[in-house]
Order: C-alpha cells, then structure tokens, then sequence
C-alpha cells in the first residue's frame, strides 16, 4: 500500500488514496497500520478521495486506530484538505468534502501550511448526539464516573462529545476517567471526551480522549465542540483559541453554533506498506 502521512498539532493521520489500492482495508489491516510499534503509527487512517456519483464532492472515510470509523475529524479533515492540495486536485479556493458525518467546506492558506474548515453546526440535542434518556439539550448534567459526581455538557458536530469544565486539567485524570466516559452506557455510540479549563473569554485549555483512539494531543472536532459548548453557556466569546497539547487552533462560532476552524499541517512522509507487516503474528 502506497500512504502519505501528516500531522496537524501532533495528531496524525495515514492517507491512502483507494484508487491506487486494490486489496480492501479491513478492521485488522487498519489496527496493524495504526499500531506505533508493528505498523507505521498514527490516530487513524482516511481512506480516500472517492466519489459517491459523477458530480459529487471528493469522500473520505476516517477511521480509528481500534478499526472503528468516525463520522467527522477536524483535525483529518485539514490533513485531507492538505493531501488533496498537494496532489493538485484542489487549489486555495474553497472546495467541499463528503463525510460520513456531512459535507464540509475547506480552503487551503499559505501554500498547505494553514487549513481552515466550516465544520458544520453544532448541537445539544441528546436524539441527535446520542445520549440516553428524555429529549433534550444535555447541558450541565449530572454524570457518576467512579462514585464521583462529574458535570458534563454533551454536543455532536457529526459525531458525539462529552465537555467537562473544570478548574484546572490533570493529564493522568484525563486517562484515567476518559475510557469509562468513552463506554458509559448514557452513551450508545460512545463518544469523545474533553476536559475544558476557560481561561478568558478568548482562551479554552482542553485535554482529549479520542473515541477509538484514545488520549490524543489534539483534536478538530473536539475544540468546535468544546468551543461551542462554552459559548452555550456564556463562559466564551464567539472568536476563541482552543489550547491543546499539540498546539492551537483558532475557533469562530456563528450564531447558530456553526464552527469555522482553522490551523496548521504539517506534511511528514510518503512510502510503502508492505504486506509483510499484515502476515506477522502478535501475541
């Protein structure tokens, strides 16, 4: 398999372009890719461009390192963007991408060094999300990981979240809680976790934990929904910096909760998987 690897804030992606690949991408194929010391490493594979009719817009499919698919990567979407760029089949202007999550529009800045994508709309609604229970906007709920009274606030951009504000961010907490927030039954498809420190109007510090994936240093989707999350409740103004591990991603947030994201990517490798790494055993 030929991959082009990329990195936006150190979360990084395999791209694999189908309409060079005959053999299918399959849930252990995808593990063993993903796996950081028998495969190349990384926080998931997109598998694309494909298209979906004659006229539609370029797909991709996002999968995580645990064989799952995703619905909507910020963060792999701007890597996307940049993959297409480089290939020359899109330029600076803006252009639409199909998800499985819904279309988003991107714009390469600066040569493929700046991305900036429309995420989508975000809401609060537990049908759309999902969370379990009555209709409803799920906004400063109760939830008891551990014995211990957790408040949460729950959103999907395309795919779900659960913000905890909190007044300062402990990195080994995050680890610790984030896989039994990740499983809780509230949620039936489970569901990315951010722990969100607002430190001015202009300033959120987030930690993530990656649905499928794991703690990771940054996440698109999980700083629109933070970000919108913290405008919801007032604690934000609608141009924020959302400040993770891996670096900053500027978020503006309309009046609807529509989300305009954008940051940097930075292009790593291009090489070939061999089949090799698919016949070993591991124990």
């Amino acid at each position: 398999m030929i991959f082009s690897k990329y990195h936006g804030l150190g979360n990084d992606y395999i791209v694999i372009d189908p309409e060079r690949e005959t053999a299918k991408l399959t849930e252990n194929r995808i593990r063993r890719i993903c796996h950081r010391s028998y495969g190349i490493g990384s926080d998931g594979i997109l598998w694309g461009p494909f298209h979906k009719g004659q006229a539609s817009a370029p797909a991709v499919r996002i999968f995580n390192p645990d064989g799952s698919e995703a619905e909507k990567s910020g963060n792999g979407l701007r890597i996307f963007a940049r993959y297409l760029y480089d290939r020359g089949t899109v330029s600076e202007e803006a252009f639409v991408i199909s998800t499985a999550g819904g279309n988003v529009t991107a714009r390469v800045r600066e040569g493929g060094g700046s991305i900036a994508v429309e995420m989508g709309r975000v809401r609060f609604d537990s049908r759309e999300i999902p969370v379990e229970g009555d209709p409803r906007e799920v906004l400063n709920e109760p939830l008891e990981i551990d014995r211990e009274r957790l408040i949460v606030c729950c959103a999907t951009i395309g795919n779900p979240h659960c913000i905890i504000f909190e007044n300062n961010l402990d990195t080994n907490r995050v680890k610790a809680l984030g896989p039994k927030i990740e499983n809780h039954p509230m949620f039936p498809r489970r569901t990315n976790v951010q722990f969100a420190r607002v430190a001015d109007e202009n300033r959120i510090e987030i930690e993530i934990w990656e649905r499928g994936a794991g703690y990771t240093l940054a996440s698109g989707s999980s700083a629109s929904a933070t970000a919108a999350a913290a405008r919801r409740l007032g604690l934000c103004a609608p141009e924020v910096s959302v400040h993770m591990p891996g670096g900053v991603l500027d978020i503006t947030i309309g009046p609807d909760y529509d989300i305009f994201m954008s940051g940097p990517v930075t292009r790593i490798a291009e090489g070939t998987l061999y089949n090799e790494m698919f016949e070993e055993d591991i124990a």
